[in-house]
């Protein structure tokens, strides 16, 4: 075991999940998921986090190793408006944009360090330049853009040189969902980082590269309205057919037609 590699904190033990069609969905805020991601500072390989939305549960139904995957994080915070609703009192929106800022901002002051994975050409680079612009001090170590595919083995070899060299306490990937969420379960325990952090279309979001939805929108569970009027080809297949399902299959759960246990 290495001077960084040590057990969970105390303060970092993950909160209660709760089920939503077989995926168990951590029981929490921004605020508590920013402070539990803060005490990655010095740590290794604690794991990975999924900010998940509905599109992630769907996928999830379909495909049982992706949610072996979403069970088996570190966190697996709710991201859409839908996921908050379906929670216990005091469950808050995490939403993978307001995370990275609110990390970036108060990870200044315990010298958290920052590493971006993902994003079109140039897009991690203008990310890490917008961001340092935004929060003085904020430290980023390193910036990686994959290829459209899988890591080649010498590719795969220089991603975890990179991060050996770097040692960041939070890798931020952005690849979207599912293939940011397998990459965080394959590559977790290979690489000398704190946490993985899959925050999807927030690299471009930040960036400056894709615009985003009102904060109304936002909070009244609409964003998917809005990102579908902007991108309608690439998103309409994903959300004229997952919505309706996903609501089908929650009535389902919540009256007992259909089991969806946790595994």
């Amino acid at each position: 075991m290495t001077a960084r590699e040590r057990k969970v904190p105390v303060q970092m033990v993950p909160p209660p999940r709760y089920n939503v069609l077989g995926v168990g969905v951590s029981a929490l805020t921004l605020l508590q998921t920013r402070d539990l991601v803060l005490g990655a500072r010095g740590a290794l390989r604690l794991g990975y986090v999924c900010v998940t939305p509905v599109h992630a549960v769907s996928e999830a139904q379909a495909d049982p190793a992706f949610r072996k995957i979403l069970n088996a994080s570190f966190l697996t915070t709710p991201d859409g408006m839908p996921l908050v609703w379906l929670g216990p009192r005091g469950v808050g929106r995490v939403y993978g944009p307001d995370l990275m800022l609110a990390v970036c901002d108060a990870g200044r002051t315990v010298g958290l360090r920052h590493y971006f994975y993902g994003g079109a050409p140039g897009v991690a680079e203008l990310l890490r330049e917008k961001l340092s612009a935004r929060f003085p001090g904020l430290e980023v170590v390193g910036t990686f853009t994959p290829p459209y595919r899988p890591l080649n083995p010498d590719e795969a070899a220089a991603l975890r040189a990179d991060v050996a060299r770097t040692r960041p306490d939070v890798i931020w990937v952005g690849l979207g969902t599912p293939k940011q969420e397998r990459f965080m379960a394959e590559n977790c325990e290979k690489l000398d980082a704190g946490l993985l952090i899959g925050v999807g279309a927030a690299f471009d979001f930040h960036s400056g590269r894709v615009r985003q939805a009102p904060r109304w929108m936002q909070r009244s569970g609409l964003e998917w309205f809005f990102r579908l009027c902007t991108e309608p080809r690439r998103l309409g297949p994903r959300y004229l057919t997952t919505n309706p399902l996903f609501v089908l299959r929650v009535f389902a759960q919540k009256i007992g037609l259909k089991k969806y246990p946790l595994d």
